[in-house]
């Protein structure tokens, strides 16, 4: 057989037996997940909130509404720092009773 085609079996080879990779491409790592936030979202409509801080993004808030829908809060909204500050206070309440 000719050399070329060994070259060309033995790289099909290694690359049909090599193990996948698990790790995510750069570009996907350090997208954020919020890119726009809403400011005008009354409490009554979320469901649940969801808290997210990474290296390369700000501290984002995204919040299941009760259609289902998820939308990226501005964490600056005064009713969601007062929330965050009461969750603060009554997480430091709980460690000091035990």
């Amino acid at each position: 057989m000719d050399v070329k085609l060994w070259t060309l079996v033995a790289a099909l080879a290694l690359v049909t037996y090599a193990p996948p990779s698990q790790a995510k491409p750069i570009s996907l790592v350090e997208r954020c997940y919020c890119r726009s936030t809403v400011t005008n979202l009354p409490r009554s409509y979320i469901r649940e909130l969801r808290f997210i801080h990474t290296p390369n993004c700000p501290f984002q808030v995204i919040a299941k509404l009760k259609t289902n829908k998820e939308v990226c809060v501005n964490p600056e909204i005064r009713w969601l720092q007062q929330y965050l500050k009461n969750a603060i206070n009554k997480m430091k309440k709980s460690k000091q009773g035990n």
